[in-house]
């Protein structure tokens, strides 16, 4: 359980940030970075949130992805070392729980014949925004998993993978299965 009864504690004045070790990290840090991404990935699947009366079935899938992602956070928040006690981590029950739902909203999609522009609806354009805030958060994480000493679970980098993919489907979904989709036309404009 946690519990927030101050919200400031001047400790970051420094320009340093704890991790959940304790451990003090410049707040341009790589892994906070990456959990800082991860969360703003959550902020913006907020907003879409806010557009999806019409459509309680992705709304419901998208608020387990925010508890999700609170996890994803605190998973990267505490780099696994060894011989330490094992914290909450990223599930591979949770990546095949994503996988279950884009295989459900995309069922249900006609298929595509050209790349999809953000748009369409605002919960279409919300979730086209929280893909690519997720993509930047997937990057950040993989590049942290590639340096020494920066332990990331296979498991946190899958997520993030396959969230990308579900936004894309939920995008589709909010945009009436695909009929209000905007359609890239290469050279349109030339």
């Amino acid at each position: 359980m946690v519990v927030l009864n101050r919200i400031y504690t001047r400790t970051g004045d420094d320009g340093t940030t704890a991790l959940g070790t304790g451990e003090r990290r410049k707040k341009y840090d790589l892994r906070v970075a990456a959990y800082g991404t991860v969360d703003e990935t959550n902020a913006v699947i907020g907003l879409a949130r806010l557009h999806l009366a019409d459509a309680p079935h992705i709304d419901a899938m998208l608020g387990l992805i925010q508890n999700d992602l609170f996890d994803l956070g605190a998973d990267l928040a505490v780099p696994q070392r060894d011989g330490k006690a094992e914290r909450l981590r990223v599930l591979p029950s949770q990546v095949e729980r994503l996988e279950r739902d884009i295989d459900t909203l995309n069922a249900d999609l006609a298929p595509l014949n050209s790349f999809v522009l953000p748009g369409g609806t605002a919960a279409a354009a919300h979730l086209h925004l929280a893909r690519t805030v997720c993509r930047r958060a997937e990057r950040t994480v993989v590049e942290l998993a590639a340096q020494p000493d920066e332990p990331v679970g296979d498991s946190t980098i899958q997520y993030l993978n396959r969230l990308s993919d579900f936004l894309f489907v939920a995008s589709r979904a909010a945009n009436g299965n695909g009929a209000g989709d905007v359609l890239w036309v290469p050279g349109q404009n030339r």
